[in-house]
Parts: C-alpha cells; sequence; structure tokens
C-alpha cells in the first residue's frame, strides 16, 4: 500500500475552507524545496493507485466545471438551513435562510439558482455544511449529438450531456437542479469550521427533485489502469525533477517561496504563460515580464524621488534575479517535468468518464476531457489539482459560456 507523509500546505491550502486549490506542479513556488518532494509523493501515489496498488488513504476526485460555487447545510451559530455562495467565509458573509435574503444579497441568475437550491435542498438531509458546484437548474436543453438526442447543461466552459434515454437521463429530466458535492464542512462556528474533502453522500436522502453525486474518480471498466510504458515514462521525468533540484536551486526556490511579491509575480509569469500557449517559463523571460512590469511603476509616478525610489526598486530585484538565472532556470525546467509527469496522469484519468463532455465550437460539439482533478490524501486532508492549463485555457477562451454570475 501506498502510505503517505505529507506536512500541511499551509501558505495555500487550509482545513477551514476550501476555496483555492492549487495546481500539483506550483507546490514549487508555494512551499519552495520542499514542495517539489510533496508533488512527487502526490505523482507516484496516484500511479500506484491507478497500478491498483493504493490503499484507501489516498484517492482522486473528479473537478466538474460548475458554476456557481455553492454551499448548503445547517449553520452552526443559528442551527437554521441556509445557502451561500463563496462569500460565507467573507468577513461581511452573504448567508442566506430566505428567498428575501437571497434578493437582498445577490442579483441576476445567481439569485435565481441560490432561491432554487434553497428550496430544494432541504429536502436532501445534509447534516453539517456541504460545499459543492451547482450543475444546472432550470437550464436543462435537449439536444441531438451524433443523430442522439442528450440531455444537457454547461454552467461554465465545458458542456454536459447525457443521453435522454437512459437511467441519469430521467433522474436529471424529472430534477429542478443538479448539484456535485466534494467539501465536507463540520465546527461549532463558521470560524472553526473544518473541511474534508470528497464526502461520502450516501446518507443524503434521495429526492427526485435533486440530483446529486460526489466527485469521486470511478474506474468501473479498468481503462485507466497505467501501462508500464506509462510508469516508466512518468519515472523518466520525475527523476528529472530530482535531478534538477541541488543546494543552490532550492535555495533560489525557498527565497522566491519568502518573498510574497516575488512568489506572486513568478506566478502570475506562469498563467500569462499559459494563456498565451505555453508552459515552459525561462529566467530571461521572467527578468523581462518583471522588468516591463516595474518599469511600469515607474512611469506612472509623476514626482521625480517617487520615480528614483520606484527605480530603485526595479532596479534591485532585477539585478538579485540576473545573479540567479541558472537556478532560475532550472527552476522553470525542474516544474515543467513536473507538469509532464502530471499529464500522463491526466491522459490516464481521462480514459474513463461517466458523463459526456463537450466544447461548443462553430463546427458544432467537440469531445473533451473534464476540466480536471483533484488528487487527495485523507490521511493528511491535503488536495491537488492535476489540471491540464494549456488544454483548458484554450477552451475557456474559445468556449461559448452561458453562465453570467450576478
Amino acid at each position: 500500500e501506498a502510505t503517505m507523509r505529507i506536512k500541511k500546505f499551509t501558505n495555500y491550502i487550509t482545513e477551514a475552507k476550501n476555496l483555492h486549490m492549487e495546481h500539483l506542479e506550483d507546490s514549487l513556488f508555494n512551499e519552495g524545496g520542499a514542495g517539489v518532494g510533496e508533488a512527487i509523493r502526490f505523482l507516484e501515489s496516484v500511479a500506484d493507485m491507478l497500478s491498483g496498488n493504493a490503499g484507501s488513504e489516498f484517492g482522486v476526485t473528479v473537478k466538474w466545471d460548475g458554476a456557481p460555487a455553492i454551499f448548503a447545510g445547517v449553520h452552526p451559530d443559528t442551527g437554521k438551513f441556509f445557502v451561500s455562495s463563496k462569500s460565507l467565509f467573507n468577513k461581511n458573509a452573504k448567508v442566506n435562510y430566505t428567498a428575501a435574503d437571497v434578493d437582498a444579497n445577490h442579483q441576476g441568475g445567481l439569485a435565481d439558482k441560490l432561491k432554487t437550491a434553497l428550496t430544494y435542498l432541504p429536502k436532501i438531509g445534509i447534516k453539517g455544511i456541504l460545499q459543492g458546484d451547482l450543475m444546472y437548474t432550470d437550464d436543462v436543453s435537449t439536444t441531438k449529438i451524433d443523430g442522439e438526442s442528450h440531455y444537457t447543461f454547461q454552467p461554465n466552459t465545458i458542456m454536459y450531456a447525457v443521453p435522454v434515454d437512459s437511467d441519469l437521463g430521467n433522474k436529471i429530466k424529472a430534477s429542478k437542479m443538479g448539484v456535485v458535492w466534494h467539501t465536507k464542512y463540520t465546527g461549532d462556528s463558521i470560524e472553526s469550521l473544518s473541511a474534508s474533502f470528497d464526502p461520502d453522500v450516501s446518507k443524503l436522502k434521495s429526492n427526485k427533485d435533486v440530483w446529486f453525486t460526489d466527485a469521486n474518480f470511478r474506474d468501473e471498466s479498468g481503462a485507466a489502469t497505467m501501462t508500464s510504458t506509462e510508469t516508466t515514462e512518468m519515472k523518466r521525468h520525475i527523476k528529472n525533477a530530482k535531478s534538477l533540484l541541488n543546494k543552490k536551486v532550492a535555495k533560489v526556490a525557498d527565497a522566491i517561496v519568502a518573498d510574497s511579491r516575488l512568489q506572486l509575480e513568478i506566478k502570475t509569469y506562469i498563467n500569462a504563460n499559459v494563456r498565451n500557449g505555453t508552459l515552459q517559463g525561462s529566467a530571461s523571460g521572467f527578468i523581462s515580464y518583471i522588468d516591463t512590469k516595474l518599469q511600469k511603476d515607474v512611469d506612472k509616478v509623476k514626482s521625480s524621488a517617487a520615480k528614483e525610489r520606484k527605480e530603485v526598486v526595479r532596479k534591485t530585484l532585477i539585478e538579485k534575479l540576473s545573479r540567479n538565472t541558472k537556478e532560475i532556470d532550472s527552476l522553470f525546467r525542474l516544474h515543467a517535468a513536473l507538469t509532464s509527469a502530471k499529464l500522463i496522469i491526466i491522459r490516464k484519468l481521462e480514459s474513463v468518464k461517466s458523463i459526456g463532455t463537450f466544447v461548443r465550437t462553430d463546427d458544432g460539439f467537440k469531445v473533451t476531457a473534464p476540466e480536471g482533478f483533484v488528487a487527495v490524501d485523507h490521511t493528511k486532508n491535503q488536495a491537488l489539482k492535476l489540471v491540464d492549463r494549456l488544454e483548458f485555457s484554450r477552451q475557456n477562451f474559445n468556449a461559448a459560456k452561458n453562465w453570467v454570475s450576478g
């Protein structure tokens, strides 16, 4: 059995709330040198799971491309049933006990969906608080795909399709809303809530008005078993990552993590690269990106004293980065190696789908993979995203969307 000894990813995912989850390869820039070891252990444990060797302490859930995120259950402070958006954890939380609360707190499509949730979710007997992705309310369509009628819903970028002539299709047709639950919260107050991933929803009451499921990855077909070739290739990328992490590189990685501005900038640079269609960063590219950004800061201010202060900041940071170009290049190559290993696992996981997933294009419907997956260590209650960032970014940019928040 694969066991995991993973320290808490305290910098970016807490037990209090599951509002933002990080990409596996970004562990390098969230936890520094130690984050590489964490990422590799996650990769190896998922590979073990796909080879049938892992125990129940490790699992994978499917990322559903739902909108909006929804929280529902019994409020620990009032004992009353409520629904909320992600604002539940804000200082001025928008908690909705009644339709009037929803009208006061929200507007547009979001308000309509939260009212539907408030009407029907009390029927399924939620204990504590659950967080999930709302998949549809009254926006299910009937669409022909390859000559067959499907019930379709598109909460965000990906369109989901279920054959009309199927058990699941009948349930969706009869229901008023659909939701995928992925996180459970327990605690005596909102401030003290503790999150656990992929909750057991089997104890919820079945009700025709609400179609719900958990996000657990299921492979009844056995199609997601890693082949020896795939395992060998993944190990090659992991070995490459390990070889790139010498003491100097680890020291630079830790220095980036210790500098919150630099940490944010390097992750923003990575995301900008993804939007431009590449995953491979470089020291020269990053330094140029930072230089351009800081020069704009200099140009924005008018007084010569302010310009001088901003110029010192720009010059100091550029010089600092320029002294470590070799190590920064190694960090980007290491990031790419972790990404390559991750993509092998994603391709294998994508070979199994419980519901059809498509993107709407000018030429009709194109089959696509799920948004991604989440690797979960139940023992430590930690989770990391496994997402093909380039593909999902491309789809997100090109696809026609139906959801508008309000």
